[in-house]
C-alpha cells in the first residue's frame, strides 16, 4: 500500500496507531517518513535562513541600490525572519541546530546575494563579490531581532 498509495497508507497508518493495533503497523516504512520529515523540516529551515541572510547581505552590500528594491528585501527579511521564528516555536529542539543551520545557510545566502547582485541594472552598481564577508555578519541574536536589517 506504501507504494500504491501513500495517502491510503498513511490514513491506515493513523487508524492502526489509534486502535493500539502495533502488530499491523508497517514499521519500516513508517520510519523512513519520520526520519524524511525530520531532514525536510532541516531543509525548510535552513531554506528560510538563506533567503533571510541573503537579503540581509543585499541591504548591507548595496545600500546604493533605490529604495524600491531595498523594500522588498526588507518585506522578505522580515517574511523570512517570521518563518524562522515560527519553526523554532514550534519545534524548539531545532533551537540546538541553530548554529549549524546557520552556518550552511550562510554560504548559500552569500552566493545568492552574489549572483542576485550581479543581475543588478538600470545603473544600479554591481557589487564586487568580495563586497560579501566570507563568514556570517550577523549574530543570531541579530537574526532572530525583528528590527534588525543590518543597515
Amino acid at each position: 500500500m506504501y507504494q500504491q498509495d501513500f495517502n491510503c497508507w498513511r490514513e491506515n497508518i493513523i487508524e492502526q496507531i489509534k486502535a493500539r493495533n502495533l502488530s499491523a503497523i508497517d514499521w519500516d516504512n513508517l520510519l523512513v517518513e519520520l526520519e524524511e520529515m525530520g531532514k525536510s523540516e532541516k531543509r525548510a529551515f535552513i531554506s528560510n535562513l538563506t533567503i533571510l541572510i541573503a537579503h540581509l547581505l543585499k541591504i548591507l552590500v548595496q545600500t546604493d541600490a533605490p529604495d524600491s528594491m531595498k523594500g522588498s528585501w526588507y518585506s522578505s527579511v522580515t517574511e523570512h525572519r517570521f518563518r524562522v521564528q515560527k519553526d523554532l516555536q514550534e519545534s524548539p529542539s531545532l533551537q540546538s541546530y541553530l548554529e549549524e543551520a546557520i552556518a550552511k545557510a550562510y554560504q548559500d545566502g552569500r552566493k545568492l546575494a552574489i549572483k542576485e547582485g550581479k543581475r543588478a541594472s538600470f545603473g544600479i552598481r554591481q557589487p564586487n563579490p568580495e563586497d560579501y564577508p566570507h563568514q556570517c555578519p550577523f549574530t543570531i541574536e541579530e537574526l532572530l531581532d525583528e528590527d534588525f536589517y543590518g543597515d
